[in-house]
């Protein structure tokens, strides 16, 4: 599984190697980009706490929307939508575990005005001369947890993400290719109508 990972991430950043030395970028240059979309689509390799490994395709509608389907074996989906962040275990057909989504680091990318810029909310900004990392968390609650953004320049991208929890767990996300502006159906993020659905009440 080790041997895995290290693959995974190896080719993850196999694009990035042959890149051109690049400066860091600024905190208002990432706040921009994100700044500049409200929605976005594309495909996502998930890295477990645990070393498992999951794939699926990522909805992104700001502000305060995003949809995680993965793929089998899976089946399983993460959503936020109305201020929650709800999970769907494919095999019960209970009602999804919720949570407020603004006791998660995720909530930081989904704001309507993202400003890295905003006192204490980066702890970190670091540049490898490839890629530019942020870490940034809840200026006033930093036992949220926190979130790990690692962007490429020329166009600014976001290409990888590692939430810490509140608990300490660190879930990995690596991005393929974001698709922005595209349409994207209010329907893919509203938990109550997903529920009904797969309850079938």
């Amino acid at each position: 599984m080790k041997f895995v990972l290290k693959s995974l991430v190896t080719l993850a950043f196999v694009g990035m190697a042959g890149m051109a030395s690049a400066d860091k970028l600024s905190l208002n240059a990432i706040s921009n980009y994100l700044n500049s979309f409200s929605t976005a689509k594309g495909e996502f390799t998930q890295i477990n706490a645990d070393g498992t490994i999951s794939t699926g395709t990522l909805y992104m509608r700001r502000p305060g929307r995003v949809r995680f389907e993965y793929a089998p074996p899976d089946n399983a989906l993460v959503m936020a939508g109305g201020g929650q962040l709800a999970i769907f275990d494919p095999k019960s057909n209970q009602p999804p575990e919720q949570y407020p989504l603004r006791r998660t680091p995720l909530s930081l990318i989904l704001e309507r005005n993202v400003n890295l810029a905003r006192a204490k909310m980066v702890v970190g900004h670091k540049s490898d001369g490839k890629t530019t990392t942020v870490v940034a968390q809840d200026p006033e609650h930093p036992e949220y947890g926190n979130i790990q953004l690692v962007f490429t320049d020329n166009p600014v991208q976001l290409r990888q993400w590692v939430i810490t929890d509140d608990s300490g767990t660190q879930t990995t996300v690596i991005l393929g290719d974001l698709t922005l502006g595209v349409s994207i159906h209010a329907g893919k993020f509203d938990i109550v109508l997903e529920t009904r659905n797969r309850t079938g009440e």
